[in-house]
């Protein structure tokens, strides 16, 4: 299966002593700096939304967001451009792209991300519906990436059931990791 759009996200500690109003200056200067890979482009604040999108730092290849969705706060690096390699190579550099924009808040605005649990969300409906067919053929896939991740310490799997959903798996590691470690894992 040709996976591309993937997301990854990685929650915020503390979410409730977050101001997302504060973020649309933060991810303005990265634009300005340039601190990120792909090309980014402007920022769209919709923290004023309930559970939703909270602000977007909109690139040409990705979106990075601290996205509220759900009512779960976490940064979401979102895949919109193609990356060429193997399902575990497109996991791993959307989950390092995650990580480094986590590891560039962690620094610069003094939040804290959990790596000890993540969602990967899959963006494309037409090549993997949300169903037990396409969870169970990926799952494999998913294995090797998060064995790899987590250097062998136990996690857990979990589907999102519902197929009006994309496919989206919540990954929940039995011990806790930090943002550091998660990217010395990737290297």
């Amino acid at each position: 299966m040709d996976l591309q759009h993937l997301s990854i996200k990685v929650f915020a500690e503390r979410p409730e002593t977050i101001d997302l109003s504060n973020f649309t200056g933060v991810f303005n200067s990265w634009i300005q700096r340039r601190v990120a890979d792909e090309l980014l482009i402007d920022v769209a604040d919709y923290s004023h939304v309930f559970a939703g999108p909270g602000v977007i730092l909109i690139g040409h290849e990705a979106n990075y967001s601290l996205d509220n969705a759900g009512r779960r706060l976490g940064l979401l690096y979102n895949r919109k451009a193609k990356v060429e390699g193997t399902t575990h190579e497109r996991l791993r550099q959307a989950a390092r792209a995650a990580l480094l924009a986590c590891q560039r808040l962690e620094k610069e605005q003094a939040l804290k991300f959990s790596g000890q649990e993540m969602r990967v969300i899959v963006n494309d409906r037409l090549i993997a519906p949300n169903t037990d067919e396409t969870f169970t053929s990926l799952a494999p896939e998913f294995k090797s990436f998060f064995d790899t991740l987590y250097r062998g310490a136990e996690y857990l799997l979990n589907p999102t059931p519902d197929p009006r959903e994309r496919l989206t798996v919540n990954v929940r590691a039995a011990s806790r990791f930090d943002v550091e470690t998660l990217l010395r894992n990737l290297s």
